[in-house]
């Protein structure tokens, strides 16, 4: 087990993104559909647990605040949608990466009330769920081309974002202490 330094806990409360061994079975990638649709459950109640004063509070020196995570995720996952769409309908389609501080700097991100995005990311997690509970084994296998990671199959994409929304929960969870 690797041991974790003080700045880097701070960054990666849950440790590290660990990509599974693919293909997954049923029964691991049903774990991870079942995070997918309790995160808008998690993180609403960690954000609740916060005041606005702590929502403008980084969850580490130099991170984002508990605001911006917050409109991060759905952020995120509205990406991950997509590429999911279009993996399911396009022979390996190359996906577009896009700048995550730069939008977490923008007005919006810095300022909005976090209802906007926990009800987004309540709706999307709906749509998104209803698609992966309806995908096969084949679905599953199928890739989109990340432009600076190469093939990713959409069963290491699921257990990615699963981990990503915990991850993200922690932050906020761990200004409340």
């Amino acid at each position: 087990m690797e041991v974790m330094s003080d700045d880097l806990h701070l960054r990666f409360p849950i440790g590290k993104f660990q990509a599974p061994a693919t293909p997954l079975d049923a029964v691991a990638r049903g774990a991870f559909i079942a995070d997918i649709e309790r995160l808008p459950h998690d993180i609403r109640d960690a954000v609740a647990a916060l005041s606005e004063q702590q929502l403008d509070t980084p969850y580490r020196p130099g991170g984002w605040t508990a605001r911006q995570v917050t409109h991060h995720v759905p952020e995120s996952h509205m990406n991950a949608f997509v590429r999911f769409k279009l993996a399911l309908t396009e022979d390996t389609p190359t996906i577009r990466p896009y700048d995550e501080n730069g939008w977490a700097s923008l007005p919006d991100a810095r300022t909005a009330p976090p209802s906007l995005s926990l009800d987004l990311i309540d709706a999307l997690h709906q749509r998104w769920v209803l698609v992966l509970r309806h995908m096969t084994d084949g679905d599953f296998a199928r890739e989109y081309m990340h432009p600076e990671l190469g093939p990713f199959r959409l069963d290491k994409a699921l257990a990615l974002y699963s981990w990503h929304g915990k991850h993200h929960t922690a932050h906020i969870r761990s200004i409340a202490r």
